[in-house]
């Protein structure tokens, strides 16, 4: 299912439309992402029906003959293009040759409880998207059986967000919900208790008080102003990750990993 590099020019509609994907409210509009590079599409081909096809140069396609055959096992469209229409559809200065343009993944946060979650990372009005994507990935890392975006979070298909995630984007449910304290609550409600990750919180994470074996939701604020007073007022307890140094802080992505790692490690051992 592989078509030649003179099938396509940047000025071809199929590139036309993939290269309009660079921004939100296309991708918004389409339901549909780029995955960049060959680990994203190496993961993007292996989530069912995620993948609508993929646009590859000729030396990418040579050096990736297990890309291009799990695309023909999927029944993916491989294109092999010029280096010029991979450069234009590609976010990167130095593209990798390789773009699979994907379906949106994110459903409905009833979908996600109704698959009784135990493990969930709340991301609340995360703006950088290289925040977003480390935290994606993060979450993966250690197990969580989703991430909720809420509130005026940032697109977690911008380019550098999918990126950020290197292919973790398609291995856990994703929701993407504007009303904070309606999923909170919703969280709440179906048996999570939620902690908030926060400077000032009132317990540490390593206080013995916390049962973070029991089913949990991470709530993490913004990168510069952390989270407001009302969101905090919603969870069940605030919790301070401790700097046993001289760091006058951690970054978000950091506390993420080891709140979700402290986490992970109570569930393992009860």
């Amino acid at each position: 299912m592989a078509s030649t590099p003179g099938d396509f020019t940047v000025r071809s509609g199929r590139v036309k439309h993939a290269r309009r994907l660079a921004t939100r409210a296309f991708r918004a509009d389409q339901r549909e992402f780029l995955a960049e590079g060959p680990q994203a599409v190496r993961e993007a081909l292996a989530s069912a029906g995620t993948t609508l096809e993929v646009f590859a140069t000729a030396s990418a396609t040579d050096h990736h003959a297990d890309l291009v055959a799990a695309a023909t096992a999927a029944q993916v469209h491989w294109h092999v293009v010029t280096d010029d229409v991979v450069e234009a559809i590609a976010d990167t200065v130095q593209p990798q040759g390789v773009v699979a343009r994907c379906a949106m993944l994110d459903r409905p946060l009833e979908v996600l409880l109704d698959r009784d979650p135990t493990f969930v990372v709340v991301c609340a009005d995360i703006r950088d998207p290289g925040n977003a994507g480390a935290v994606i990935r993060c979450a993966d890392a250690a197990g969580a059986d989703g991430v909720v975006l809420v509130g005026d979070s940032v697109d977690p298909y911008n380019p550098k967000s999918v990126r950020a995630t290197v292919g973790s984007l398609f291995h856990l449910p994703l929701v993407i919900e504007r009303d904070t304290t309606a999923a909170l609550r919703a969280l709440q409600d179906a048996g999570l208790q939620v902690l908030a990750a926060d400077g000032g919180g009132e317990v540490g994470l390593f206080d013995p008080v916390l049962d973070l074996a029991a089913p949990t939701a991470w709530l993490m604020g913004n990168e510069a102003w952390g989270l407001p007073a009302e969101t905090r007022q919603l969870a069940d307890a605030v919790v301070s990750v401790p700097i046993f140094g001289q760091a006058e802080s951690l970054n978000l992505a950091t506390a993420a990993a080891v709140c979700l790692y402290a986490t992970a490690r109570a569930r393992l051992t009860g």
